[in-house]
């Protein structure tokens, strides 16, 4: 179990140099968001879920939005590119193969899901953009940015976490206005 212990330590360093400031609590809140909806999640499902964004904090190894067409396609990429940079850690960290095998899989799907652990993957990734990442993402990317963003987030969570977020409430009244705003336009 050492090496477990010792690959999510190296994610959670090597995502302390991330220069988005939301991304080493948003990697934290992802895998307890994982914890809270399944208590038993294993191995690889808790290393995903703390490496799962891991490619934004390699800067030279990070994948770029401006170097892609549309959206989705940026973030297929970001998911490949971050379950290879996790794959290298994971093998230092002498985890298992299957272990690091699963967790890479869970990794490149992390956006899309497609089973059982890779939506619980997406959930607790989604709604934890709607936690921690939106206030700070608002304050870079502003207005319209963020709105786009939070649809697009909205979209991908379950029916049972669009009702959480429906029901989220920020400190500031113009995020409560965007998000309101946001899940009206995605028309769920």
């Amino acid at each position: 179990m050492g090496s477990l212990e010792s690959a999510k330590k190296r994610i959670l360093e090597v995502i302390s140099g991330s220069e988005v400031p939301e991304d080493f609590p948003h990697a934290q809140d992802t895998l307890n968001w994982v914890l809270r909806l399944d208590p038993g999640a294993e191995p690889p499902l808790q290393l995903a879920a703390l490496g799962h964004d891991i490619d934004r904090a390699v800067t030279a190894r990070k994948t770029r939005r401006q170097d892609f067409p549309d959206y989705d396609a940026f973030k297929a990429q970001h998911a490949r590119n971050g379950a290879v940079i996790l794959r290298e850690i994971l093998a230092d960290c002498g985890v298992e193969p299957r272990v690091t095998a699963e967790a890479c899989r869970l990794v490149v799907v992390h956006e899309v899901g497609g089973d059982p652990r890779s939506d619980l993957l997406k959930d607790a990734d989604s709604i934890s953009y709607f936690q921690v990442n939106l206030p700070l993402y608002f304050q870079r990317e502003g207005w319209e940015e963020t709105k786009r963003r939070t649809i697009w987030g909205y979209r991908r969570l379950s029916p049972t976490m669009k009702r959480f977020a429906q029901n989220l409430s920020y400190e500031r009244d113009e995020l409560n206005r965007l998000v309101r705003q946001a899940i009206e336009e995605a028309g769920e």
